[in-house]
């Protein structure tokens, strides 16, 4: 097929296809399917030993060391529970430094000499695997012919049943590390930063009366922005197939200027598939709360609710395979790259952040006087001077190729890194930082003038949706991660941020108490310190304003706009240290971590270089010829009959080819030279060479898809892929 008959085919197979009907089986719960394929706590309870159960709950619930001896106890249940479940396979599931999931899988079943098997699961299988590490991102952990590395049980993440047509595997959370302990995942430091951040927050409770606070930890709520579209132009689409985003494409006459899309009536073909995923999902224990239309046709949005960080994280990774998985079994492709249509609102994954335990609840609820409520006002402060001393870590927690397309555009926030608190917060601090808070600006209503409707409270301040970090009234919302990342990153980076700035809080507490010091005015003295010395990161304007890059620049706040520009805050001496003290990296570690950003970065940025260079050359160019030659004997016909014709269309559909045929051999000139010996020079070339050249080749072929008549363009158009779902 030619031209557009590609496209008027998949515009077809679209119009005939007829989604897969959602059957729940007879009898069904919705409530009794949540977990029922995760060995979990009640799980174990049922099927463990007593004391065996106590000693891993304990572990669970409040960070006791594992003791080895509980393994085999363990194994063995895990492994009658998952046959019963059907499962003949198990798999040590890791999160490796390409941002996926990993696993490998080992059948349960060994052969014995009379021909039948054996179904064999022992502890020490359960504790320990030995995947090969030689292919993983190591950032220069190791060399090339080192290729041993260890997968280690993390019994805080339970393990559950992955089910498929072709049978089930019971999957194993666990760490990846190195013969030497070094971490080669995103798992092993979120649990050392966890460790780290508990440890001092437990101390600060002490301080203020809790004798035995419990185990804190930290707790993320992620909200998952992604694009459905169907497969048929997914596939007849390279770039989104290779890349996951459109190399080319110009906007659609209409977009989402009309804001008609946000919180509409979900297509029933995304409503099959939202109520098909959240049944896979309950299964596994993980708590999909909300679902909606999103800013953006063909965008959607789902929000899990609170969870520990680490089992939070690892549940995002299985949403978003889940997600992948069943958006096919409808026919659709769901597309989680951060800006996969130019122009047209971006992913993002909020990360909603709070710290406490089941019995004390999150330490960011402020409570309805909030001037008076000191504990809350302590950690909101510690938070306040974390992410104004390591702003530049938080950024290049979200730092990446793919996501430099979103930061700063009108659905995201800037790449500076600042604080919303709301009027009433930013009133308390305010009056800190003048001596004492004395009063906290209350709760409202609105009577909305028909006496049918209720009388509705209103919160004593507005939300900012413009704010990178943003308190939201018991948490705090870190909007700019994208949404093709994993949540680990940025969470490692606020556990270990919230332990330093804890750590000192509790140690100047801990001293002025010591000295005699009323812990009161102790407290006072405290929060008056962290206002006038952090208080610059403290914003609650219009974060998209070009006045916030002037006033944040006189404020010492770094704007560090690309992912080149933030990867350097891995390996300075101040995050370095940081990261040793409260033993989360050693600088190994960091080192390596940036060399993998480098790495990443070039990688991402020259297959899409060579994709733009392969389809402009192959699919676009075609297509624009065919169109300048159609042109041509026109005009040569109407010339040759007597006419005039106008030989506007003509010299401007040429001039726009001769500047795609440009644009693509400056392209490859450029590909074809050779960058470097280093990662830095790698991502250098990409960031200073290849990105203006893929610039220029799709300014010039997005201009031609305005002139180039409809039955010879090639590629499904953007209003296409949005609207026809």
């Amino acid at each position: 097929m030619t031209g557009n008959n590609v496209r008027l085919q998949a515009i077809k197979d679209v119009e005939a296809y007829t989604p897969p009907a959602v059957t729940v089986p007879a009898g069904e719960v919705p409530g009794e399917v949540y977990g029922e394929n995760v060995f979990n706590l009640e799980v174990m309870r049922k099927r463990l030993p007593k004391a065996v159960f106590k000693s891993v709950a304990a572990t669970i619930q409040r960070g006791a060391p594992l003791d080895p001896a509980v393994a085999d106890s363990v194994a063995a249940a895990m492994k009658d529970w998952a046959l019963e479940k059907g499962a003949t396979h198990y798999a040590h599931v890791f999160y490796p430094l390409t941002g996926l999931t990993a696993e490998k899988h080992d059948s349960f079943f060994e052969p014995l000499v009379d021909g039948s098997a054996l179904a064999e699961f022992a502890g020490k299988t359960l504790v320990q695997g030995e995947p090969d590490a030689s292919s993983f991102p190591n950032g220069g952990l190791r060399n090339t012919f080192e290729a041993r590395g260890y997968t280690g049980w993390d019994v805080t993440s339970p393990a559950y049943i992955l089910q498929n047509p072709n049978g089930h595997t019971l999957c194993i959370p666990t760490v990846f590390v190195s013969m030497t302990g070094e971490a080669l995942d995103h798992k092993t430091p979120l649990l050392r930063s966890q460790q780290a951040m508990g440890k001092h927050a437990e101390r600060i409770l002490k301080l203020f009366g809790h004798e035995d606070p419990g185990h804190i930890v930290s707790f993320c709520g992620p909200e998952q922005e992604y694009f459905l579209v169907d497969r048929h132009f997914f596939l007849a689409r390279p770039d989104l197939l290779n890349a996951g985003r459109t190399l080319f494409g110009t906007k659609p006459p209409k977009g989402q200027e009309f804001d008609d899309h946000y919180f509409g009536a979900i297509p029933s073909r995304v409503l099959g598939f939202m109520m098909d995923t959240e049944r896979e999902l309950f299964k596994l224990g993980i708590p999909a709360k909300t679902r909606h239309n999103e800013v953006a046709p063909g965008q959607f949005e789902i929000a899990p609710m609170f969870e520990q960080a680490n089992i939070a994280a690892d549940h995002q990774q299985l949403l978003m395979t889940t997600f992948k998985a069943v958006a096919k079994k409808h026919g659709m492709e769901c597309l989680f790259h951060e800006k996969p249509f130019a122009g047209v609102n971006g992913s993002g994954k909020h990360v909603n952040f709070s710290i406490g335990n089941a019995e004390l609840g999150s330490l960011f609820v402020p409570g309805d006087n909030p001037h008076d409520n000191a504990q809350f006002l302590v950690f909101c402060g510690a938070i306040i001077r974390a992410v104004h001393k390591y702003a530049g870590l938080l950024r290049v927690s979200v730092a990446s190729a793919t996501n430099d397309h979103r930061l700063g555009a009108n659905e995201a926030p800037p790449a500076i890194i600042s604080i919303f608190l709301g009027d009433q917060l930013a009133d308390i601090f305010d009056q800190i930082a003048k001596g004492a808070a004395t009063s906290s600006k209350g709760k409202g209503t609105m009577t909305i003038g028909a006496d049918t409707l209720p009388v509705l409270p209103t919160d004593p301040g507005d939300r900012n949706r413009t704010s990178p970090f943003a308190f939201t009234g018991n948490r705090f919302e870190f909007r700019a991660p994208g949404s093709m990342q994993t949540v680990s990153v940025p969470m490692v980076t606020l556990n270990t941020i919230m332990a330093e700035s804890l750590d000192a809080i509790a140690t100047e507490l801990e001293g002025a108490v010591a000295a005699g010091t009323d812990f009161d005015s102790a407290v006072q003295q405290l929060l008056t310190e962290i206002i006038t010395d952090h208080g610059a990161v403290v914003f609650n304007g219009d974060g998209y304003s070009d006045m916030w890059q002037e006033e944040a620049a006189s404020r010492g706040l770094p704007n560090l706009r690309t992912t080149m520009d933030a990867l350097p805050e891995l390996v300075t001496d101040s995050a370095i240290e940081l990261f040793e003290k409260y033993g989360v990296f050693n600088a190994r570690e960091m080192h390596s971590r940036y060399e993998i950003g480098l790495e990443q970065y070039a990688l991402t940025i020259g297959v899409e270089a060579r994709l733009t260079l392969e389809m402009g050359t192959t699919v676009v160019l075609p297509a624009a010829v065919r169109h300048q030659t159609e042109t041509a004997a026109n005009f040569t016909a109407l010339t040759a009959a007597g006419l005039e014709p106008d030989a506007g269309p003509l010299k401007s559909v040429s001039e726009q080819v001769t500047a795609l045929r440009t644009a693509l051999a400056t392209l490859g000139d450029v590909l074809a030279v050779h960058a470097g010996d280093s990662a830095f020079d790698e991502a250098t070339h990409a960031h200073d060479k290849l990105l203006p050249a893929m610039a220029d080749v799709r300014a010039a072929a997005d201009a031609l898809e305005t002139v180039v008549a409809d039955d010879l363009w090639p590629l499904p158009t953007y209003q296409e892929m949005l609207f026809v779902l």
